[in-house]
């Protein structure tokens, strides 16, 4: 939907941050619309990630930092490079999409809702995402007034909604030498980390670290 607002627009380049994942679906998404992708990832990003990403005919850039860094690049190069910055909720589409977890919670549990939803955070439009499609089935009358708890499941490496949520700090206070194995997880500072926060406590949440080992399934 962003690249089909980008085009709408008429922007023929979309730009984006990434660890992995949502690069290789924009730049697909991109090559099929007949526009330029550009995609920087932190320099240790998994190299099937990045080979994904150039696969689907993204310009990829490997950046001597964080996400965050990356994020940084996109935002002073748009005006530059005339590109659509598709930076987590910098555009509208990636919390309607992410609703869909929400919603296919909702209607495969019979319109009921689970009293816990655990959610592996990064950026956070998921869990954002979710909350959002509860709150709107509620206006509309398909489910009740019950909601889970919202609990954000952080590394231990790098969970700055961890630690805002415990100890009432900035929410926008960088996590420094974040580190983690999840690199899909690895956010040191997101920028809606005030809407998960939200989420969390007006759910009667929390959030949690783990470290590497929980994360791989070992024990010690």
């Amino acid at each position: 939907m962003a690249v089909s607002m980008a085009k709408e627009l008429g922007v023929r380049r979309l730009a984006m941050p990434t660890n992995g994942n949502a690069g290789a679906a924009m730049a697909a998404y991109a090559s099929r619309a007949g526009m330029e992708s550009f995609v920087f990832c932190p320099d240790d990003t998994p190299e099937v990630n990045v080979g994904e990403i150039a696969a689907q005919g993204a310009h990829v850039w490997l950046v001597n930092g964080l996400i965050n860094d990356c994020g940084r690049i996109v935002g002073d190069g748009r005006e530059a490079m005339g590109w659509f910055d598709v930076s987590t909720l910098k555009e509208p589409y990636r919390i309607e999409g992410k609703k869909t977890m929400g919603l296919e919670l909702a209607d495969q549990l019979g319109w009921t809702l689970p009293d816990v939803i655990f959610y592996p955070t990064g950026g956070g439009t998921g869990l954002i995402g979710m909350w959002k499609a509860f709150d709107e089935l509620g206006r509309i009358g398909w489910i009740d007034e019950k909601r889970p708890r919202m609990v954000a499941v952080q590394a231990s490496g790098c969970a700055p909604i961890v630690r805002a949520f415990e100890q009432g700090l900035d929410p926008r206070a960088l996590w420094k030498d974040a580190h983690t194995v999840a690199a899909g997880i690895r956010v040191p500072a997101a920028i809606g980390d005030f809407l998960m926060l939200r989420a969390i406590r007006e759910s009667n949440g929390f959030a949690i670290a783990v470290d590497d080992d929980a994360i791989l399934g070992r024990t010690r």
